[in-house]
C-alpha cells in the first residue's frame, strides 16, 4: 500500500512539473488567441462595412467578411498550436487534409456543395437584399445569403431558407433586380362600345395614380381577348421597386378603382359573364321551387 502511496505521489508530482513548464505557454496561448479572435472579429465588420460602402452590395460584403472571419480563426489555432508545441502535430493534420477531405468530402458532400454555391451566389449575385425574388418556387424578399443557405421571407411572413446548391441549379427570377416591375389587369367591356375611347380613358386614368412610372415607363391598353360576354382590355403599367413607398398591391387596388370609377363616370357598360340556355325539347325548366 505504501509502495502505490508513493508511486502515485510521485505520479503526481511529475504531472504538476509538466503543468508548472507548460503553464506559460498555455497563458500565452490563450492570449494570442484572445486577440486574433478578436482581430478575426474586427476584420470581419471592417471588410463588411468598407465593402458595403464601395460595392453597393451588402450581401457580397457580408459574404466576404465572413470567409475573413474563418481564415482569421484557422491562422489563430495554427499560432496557438505553434505556442504550445503541437506546430508537428498541426502540420501532421494538414498534410493529411487531402485524405481527410476525400473522407469528409464524401461525408458532408452536401455541405460543401451548398458551401461552394454559395460563393458562386456570393460573386455572380443575381439577387440582392431586399430584391423580390422566386427562388426554387419560393417566392418572396431576399434577408441574406449565409455559407450554406438563402435566407427568403415570404409575403406571407414565412421564413425560408433554400439550400445554396438548389438556387444555383434552377432558375432564378428577380422581379426588382433594374428596379422596374410591370403589374396588369384586365377590363372587360361590352360588346359595341368604343374602344379607342375607353383606351384612352383609361391611359389618362392610370397617369394619375400616383405610384404608376409615366415618363421612363409607359402605360400600355391593348385588346387581348374576346370573351363570350366581353371584349378585352388589358391594361399594363411600370412601377419603381427602389421607392420603399410604393407597394405595389396598393398601387393596383388604386389603378382598378381609377380606371372603373373613369369608365362607370363616361358611360360605359362593364358586363359580366353572361350563360346561355337553350331549351329545344321545349320542357318546363324547373327553378328547384315548388
Amino acid at each position: 500500500m505504501d509502495t502505490f502511496l508513493s508511486d502515485l505521489w510521485l505520479n503526481l508530482q511529475g504531472y504538476y512539473g509538466d503543468f508548472i513548464d507548460i503553464l506559460p505557454k498555455f497563458v500565452l496561448a490563450t492570449i494570442v488567441f484572445t486577440i486574433l479572435f478578436f482581430l478575426a472579429n474586427s476584420g470581419k465588420r471592417i471588410v463588411t462595412n468598407r465593402l458595403s460602402v464601395q460595392m453597393d452590395d451588402p450581401l457580397l460584403a457580408r459574404f466576404l467578411g465572413r470567409i475573413v472571419k474563418v481564415a482569421g480563426v484557422i491562422f489563430a489555432v495554427m499560432v496557438v498550436s505553434k505556442i504550445l508545441g503541437l506546430g508537428d502535430i498541426a502540420t501532421g493534420i494538414f498534410t493529411g487534409a487531402s485524405f481527410s477531405a476525400v473522407v469528409i468530402g464524401f461525408a458532408f458532400k452536401d455541405i460543401g456543395e451548398n458551401f461552394l454555391a454559395g460563393i458562386i451566389l456570393a460573386f455572380n449575385r443575381p439577387f440582392r437584399v431586399g430584391d423580390t425574388v422566386e427562388l426554387d418556387g419560393q417566392k418572396g424578399v431576399v434577408v441574406t445569403l449565409d455559407m450554406r443557405t438563402s435566407h427568403i421571407k415570404t409575403f406571407d411572413g414565412k421564413d425560408v431558407y433554400i439550400p445554396n446548391a438548389s438556387v444555383v441549379k434552377t432558375p432564378v427570377v428577380n422581379y426588382t433586380i433594374d428596379g422596374f416591375l410591370r403589374q396588369e389587369f384586365v377590363v372587360g367591356l361590352d360588346y359595341g362600345s368604343d374602344v379607342d375611347k375607353a383606351i384612352d380613358l383609361i391611359v389618362k386614368a392610370l397617369d394619375e395614380v400616383d405610384g404608376i412610372l409615366t415618363e421612363t415607363k409607359k402605360v400600355n391598353v391593348f385588346v387581348s381577348d374576346l370573351n363570350t360576354s366581353t371584349l378585352d382590355l388589358t391594361a399594363q403599367y411600370w412601377l419603381d421597386t427602389l421607392d420603399s413607398n410604393v407597394p405595389g398591391t396598393v398601387v393596383k387596388t388604386k389603378a382598378i378603382n381609377s380606371v372603373l370609377t373613369t369608365l362607370d363616370e363616361a358611360g360605359f357598360y362593364l358586363p359580366g359573364n353572361v350563360m346561355e340556355l337553350k331549351n329545344y325539347n321545349q320542357d318546363e325548366i324547373r327553378t328547384g321551387k315548388n
